[in-house]
Order: structure tokens, then sequence, then C-alpha cells
């Protein structure tokens, strides 16, 4: 692999970590800005918003763009961004910070994609792409755990120049490293529109929007849950938030390997175990060792379901910008779900638990959306082996 490929994934996993920073840091920005932890949710949907906004925009408006000067010129608006708040004095000011940050950390992982592809011959694709976007998982080990010890130790706001360091560092990285021949080519995304017409891609989508809305409904709110809740104490909240990115990187190593083959029931085993997870929570919150058990489990079958979630995608509707593209702005819409219903339901009352019963409801429609296939799956089965006889 050459080296431009791993520098992307380092621009992937600072812009992931600062996606994920605010769930760790929740109850110090709650002080520093005077609002409830339900308001500092909010800002976690402001930057998946940002991202819903930024992907098809990354589709449409930069197929005739240079991918190096792209991703640089991203890297910066995100600087701009993280700067901004880093330096918040303000509730309104941190929000705007987060859509910029938001937005441009779509447009990046786009952008990214496409340069780590066009360094690789395509028998490599798929193994340049897994570093790339190994740098997501990551961020929930390593990322987010070590932006909570400095919230802890040094600030919140730390935590956000420790993002910028990062940032920075790979852009000039990204500049010395990433060939300057990198172009995109002028492809007509008018041959993708009859995909969206198509009701198993939307049938698709809904699917992957719930899953993530389940597990961010939880997530968003793991911090408080375990502290307000679970008896555990701050200090204690990074090493489980580590364990919980562990348990990510485990579940994305094993769902990588077997949703080729195996892509329906990967969903479907997984999705269950979700609902089992969030449900065991929801009812033993109080109890610190079973939230650790339903952390795990949903580290290791919520996010890690993305394989066969962008296998089912590109079996329905083929591997064109557009349509992945919107897939990952379906994924964002799932987070902005998720937390701002958790977060609602906190407001309206319903205590710390309430989220996590969100993500239950969440993801038990999951499971229902996946019927229609399975009992095509079924029929398709049936049929073969009728002819085969």
């Amino acid at each position: 692999m050459p080296f431009a490929i791993y520098v992307l994934g380092m621009m992937i996993f600072s812009m992931t970590t600062a996606e994920f920073t605010v769930a760790g840091i929740m109850t110090s920005l709650s002080k520093e800005f005077e609002v409830s932890i339900a308001s500092i949710g909010y800002l976690i949907s402001a930057y998946a918003a940002g991202m819903i906004v930024g992907g098809p925009l990354l589709a449409i408006g930069l197929s005739k763009v240079s991918k190096k000067r792209a991703f640089l010129l991203i890297s910066a608006i995100f600087l701009f961004g993280q700067t901004l708040g880093a330096s918040a004095i303000s509730y309104e000011m941190m929000m705007v910070a987060r859509i910029i940050t938001g937005v441009s950390s779509a447009a990046c992982f786009g952008v990214s994609l496409g340069i780590c592809f066009d360094l690789v011959s395509p028998q490599y694709r798929g193994r340049a792409a897994s570093i790339v976007l190994g740098g997501l998982m990551v961020a929930t080990a390593l990322g987010l755990p070590a932006a909570m010890l400095l919230n802890q130790y040094f600030g919140w706001r730390s935590s956000f120049w420790g993002v910028i360091a990062l940032v920075l560092l790979s852009g000039l990285l990204g500049m010395k490293v990433i060939p300057t021949t990198s172009e995109s080519e002028s492809d007509s995304l008018r041959s993708e529109v009859a995909s969206f017409k198509n009701p198993n891609l939307w049938a698709a989508y809904a699917t992957s929007l719930l899953i993530i809305g389940a597990t961010f409904a939880a997530f968003s709110y793991f911090t408080p849950i375990l502290t307000g809740l679970s008896g555990y104490n701050t200090a204690m909240v990074p090493l489980l938030l580590g364990i919980y990115g562990l348990a990510t990187v485990a579940g994305n190593l094993v769902t990588g390997r077997i949703a080729d083959r195996y892509m329906m029931p990967t969903l479907s085993i997984g999705l269950l175990l979700l609902t089992v997870a969030l449900m065991m929570f929801g009812i033993y919150a109080n109890s610190p060792y079973v939230s650790v058990l339903a952390v795990i489990m949903i580290g290791l079958t919520g996010v890690t379901l993305n394989p066969a979630m962008s296998t089912r995608i590109t079996r329905v509707a083929g591997t064109g910008t557009l349509v992945t593209t919107v897939h990952g702005s379906v994924i964002s819409l799932g987070i902005v779900v998720g937390s701002s219903i958790g977060g609602l339901t906190i407001d309206a009352g319903y205590g710390l638990h309430s989220p996590l019963w969100v993500g239950f409801i969440l993801a038990i429609l999951g499971l229902i959306s996946l019927l229609p296939d399975l009992k095509r799956a079924k029929e398709l089965a049936v049929t073969t082996k009728s002819k085969s006889r």
C-alpha cells in the first residue's frame, strides 16, 4: 500500500474523532455553555446533519475538481470549523462549528476513497478502502478515549486542539505524498438516477437508517447513562468507551469477512443481537456489569454492520458514486434521528433510560424492514430447490 493510503486513513481517524468527541465530553460542554445534556446531544445531530448536506454536494459538485486540491481545500475548511469550536464562547457558536466540520467531513470521506482507488490497482481497492475507513473504527477505540482523557486533565478545549493538530499534520503529509496527477473523471450521474426508482434500494436505505439510529440513540448518551445510572465514575468512562471501540474494530473485522457471502444472515443476526443488547441495557442500566456487557454487544453489532449494509446497497443498485454517497447521507440521517429522539425523550422527563428504549424501538423497526427481503430470499431458495429436482 502506498504511504498516501495511510495518510488518508489518518485524516479519517482525525475527523471521526472530532465527530465522536462531543459524546464523550457532554457533561463538560453542558457546564461550559449552561445548557442541558440533551442540548449537547443536538451538537452530535448538527454534525450529522452537516454530513447529510456535504455528501451529495461532493458527488454532484466535485466531479471535475482535482482530488488532491479538493482534499486539501476540505481539510482547510474542517480546520476552520474545528478552530471555531475550540474557541467557542457560546452554544450557538459551537453549533455553527459542528455544522461546518460535519459538511467538510462528509466531503473528505468521498474524496479520500476516490484518491485511494486511484492509487492502487483494481484488485487492491477493497484492501485500500479498508485502511482508509479503518480510521473510523480506530477513532472509537483510541481517538474518543484519548479526547476524554484530555478533557479530564486539560479541559474540553484541549481535545478540540488535539484534533486540529492531527488534521493539520494529515493535510501537510497529504500535500507531500498524494500525487498531483490524482484527478477526478467527469462521470455522468444521469445513469444512476434510474436506480432511485427501485423500491428495494429505498428499503435497503431504510434498514441502514434504522440500524444506525438505534445505535446512536444509545451511544450518544453513553457517558451520562454510565455515570448517572450504572454507577461508574467519570474517570472510568474513557476506559469503557475504549472497550466499546475495540468491540467495533473486532466486529468490523468479522463482518467484513462474511458480509459478501452471508449478507442477509449477517444483517438479520447482527440486528437481532443489537435489539437484545438495547433491551438488556434498558432493563438493567443500573447494573454496572450488565451495562458493560450491553456496551460491548452494541459495539459488536451496531456500526460494524456497515460492510453488510454497503454490500446490500451495491447488490441492489451497483457501486455508482451518487448511490453510495446518498447511502452515506442516509447513515448520517440515522445519527440525527437516533440522537435527536433520544435527547427529546430526556428533555420530556423520561429519564436517562429513555434513549435506550428509543434505540430498541428503532432496532425492532429495522428487523421489520428486513422481512420482505428475507421472504424473497426464502421464496427464491424454494424455487431453486424445486428446479434442481
